[in-house]
């Protein structure tokens, strides 16, 4: 779920679970940011503030080895529009739910065939029935037997954030016309003109 870029760098927000302490009826967690993991969060997504972030999670037991997390976490914060670069509150429900699978054992070399053959002519590629289930998501790796539900928190907090926030009813004002109904002359127009009349002196 993280990038390789943000492996080795301790997670704004942390609450680790093995998987061995999850019973089989499952496990109930609340969790709940602190200020300074809030103020941590708020400037690694960009936010003017981050005033409450909080979740209520189920983690159970998911097919041999692996984990479910399912819940929803709220959110409080504070976004400036890209509009009118004013700053305005947003409150985030978000549901959550993501599923964990035991890592796979890298697999062994394949040995070398004794005999050796002729190298086959390429075949042209046949036309397939198969078809790839973009909306199927694989299971997450369990690290170490762990999961981290403080960075699922975190990751899915981000995800739900707009990039592009605009404060309710901010709308662009586009600039007005000229006297004729003419779009608004650039203020570069006259340094063009100056330019090619230069050039022709």
């Amino acid at each position: 779920m993280r990038d390789d870029d943000d492996e080795g760098r301790e997670p704004e927000l942390s609450r680790p679970v093995a998987a061995a302490e999850v019973p089989e009826e499952g496990l109930d967690v609340h969790v709940v940011a602190r200020p300074d993991e809030c103020a941590a969060l708020a400037a690694a997504d960009g936010l003017a503030a981050l005033t409450r972030l909080e979740a209520d999670l189920r983690v159970r037991r998911e097919g041999a080895g692996g984990l479910r997390v399912e819940g929803e976490l709220r959110a409080d914060l504070r976004q400036i529009c890209v509009v009118t670069l004013e700053e305005f509150d947003v409150t985030l429900v978000e549901p959550i739910d993501v599923a964990f699978a035991p890592e796979r054992p890298p697999r062994p070399p394949a040995e070398p065939s004794r005999r050796t053959r002729r190298p086959a002519e390429p075949e042209e590629p046949e036309s397939s029935s198969h078809f790839v289930d973009l909306e199927g998501d694989e299971p997450d790796p369990l690290i170490d037997g762990r999961i981290d539900l403080g960075a699922i928190v975190a990751e899915f907090l981000a995800l739900a954030v707009d990039p592009y926030p605009r404060k309710p009813g901010a709308s662009f004002a586009a600039p007005p016309l000229e006297e004729d109904g003419a779009p608004p002359r650039s203020p570069f127009a006259g340094l063009g003109e100056a330019l090619r009349k230069g050039r022709g002196n």
